[in-house]
Parts: C-alpha cells; structure tokens; sequence
C-alpha cells in the first residue's frame, strides 16, 4: 500500500514537471512585436490631448497661445487694405440685390486725386473682397469726373509704376483690372501717355503669346493708338513689331 501511494506521488510530479515545461516551451516560440505593431499599441496608449493637436479646436483661434506666428491671420495687411480699414479711401461699398456700388462720402469730383487715385491704382493688385471691388471701381469712377484729365496727367510719373506692377501681376484678374485701368487712364489723359508706353509695353507683349489674353491686349493696344495719336504707333511697333495699325 504504501509502495503504491509512493508511485502516485511520483506520477503526479512527473505531471507537473511535464506541464511547467510545455509552458515554457510555449512562452519561448512567442514571436516579438513588429515596430508597426509597437508604433500602434503607443498610439493608441497616447493621451487624448495628443489628438486635439492634431485638429485643434475652434476656440483655440482665440487662444493667443495657439495662435501660429507665421499663420495666414497673423500676416500684416497691405498698404491698401491698411488705408481702407483707416478710412483713408471716402467711400464705402453697399452691396446690392443685383450688383455692388461705391457711396463717396462727397462728390468725387471735389476730391483730391493726389494721392487718392494712385492709393487705387495701388488697390489693382488686392486678391481678396472688398478691395478688389473697391479699387477698380474707385479708380473708374474718378477719371470720370470734370477736370479728370488736368489733374491725372501731372500724376503720370508715379501712378505708370503703379499700373505696370499690376500688369506683371502673377494673378490673372490682377492684370485685367491693371490692364482696364491703362485704357481708362488713356482715355482720359490722351497722348500724354505716350512717354510712359515704353514702360507697359513689356508686359503686354507677353501676355500676347497666351491665347486667353490675344484678344484683349489687342483691344487695349488699339485703344492706346487711337486716344495716343500716331505718334503712339512708333511705340508700339518698337516693343510689339507684330502690332498692326488701326489706321491701315
């Protein structure tokens, strides 16, 4: 009897052994985690704040310590918008059901063109609303006022750079706003524009091997000989020799 008690406690041992030596067996053929598999279980085991970095709340806008320096909204205003804001230009935009307008705060033509016309030529390269609006239709509206011409013609020297930066604008509609103002501007002056082309005329010659702007750089040169005169056809041929007269 207690031989056989002795073997049972024998057996029971080897079980034992035989079990602890499976799990070790086990434990070891367990393979290590991927660098993938570890990058996941840390990301998930982040704290949730990590998360919020990543799409920032609306109210951190107004949270200057979240304000990014170098953002878009941190950026200063141009000249223009900088003026317009101030009060500088007299006149405010009224949106209509159907098209915007300016309302002059007196009539135009007791305004000063000097320096407020040049200040809107200034406003051709804006790229955001109002100014875009502001600046061409200001500009237009004043050269139609009595005495337009004698006080836009001493202006010449220094609102042609103005214009010339509009038309070698990388934008599009920039150049098309600077390119409308050029022919209002040769409307009003006349062949006093003449000693200035050279200086526009760069531009518009390159703009003429885009098909999109042949037909209107076309348009805007012919009106720049007719209101120039013939003395403005030499100028024109001498930067753009494919130019062909209106008067021929």
């Amino acid at each position: 009897m207690q031989r056989s008690e002795c073997d049972r406690g024998v057996q029971w041992r080897n079980r034992v052994t035989d079990t602890c030596d499976q799990r070790t067996s086990s434990s070891a053929q367990v393979k290590p985690r991927t660098a993938v598999q570890q990058r996941k279980s840390s990301s998930s085991a982040s704290p949730p704040g990590s998360a919020r970095k990543l799409h920032p709340r609306p109210s951190d806008k107004l949270n200057p310590k979240t304000i990014n320096p170098f953002g878009e909204q941190s950026r200063a205003p141009s000249a223009f918008a900088a003026v317009y804001s101030k009060g500088g230009i007299p006149c405010r935009l009224v949106h209509g059901s159907v098209k915007h307008r300016l309302q002059w705060e007196c009539p135009p033509e007791k305004l000063p063109f000097d320096p407020l016309l040049i200040t809107l030529a200034e406003g051709l390269r804006e790229t955001k609303h109002p100014y875009t609006f502001v600046s061409k239709e200001g500009f237009r509206e004043l050269l139609l006022v009595t005495g337009a011409p004698e006080k836009a013609v001493p202006l010449l020297p220094r609102l042609v750079p103005v214009l010339k930066a509009a038309l070698v604008h990388w934008d599009d509609e920039v150049f098309e706003r600077g390119l409308n103002a050029l022919v209002q501007l040769s409307v009003v002056v006349g062949p006093s524009l003449n000693d200035h082309l050279k200086h526009l005329l760069t531009s518009l010659s390159k703009r003429l091997r885009d098909k999109r702007f042949r037909e209107p750089v076309t348009a805007a040169l012919q009106k720049l000989e007719q209101r120039g005169g013939r003395g403005s056809l030499p100028i024109i041929k001498s930067k753009i020799p494919t130019y062909c007269s209106i008067f021929c």
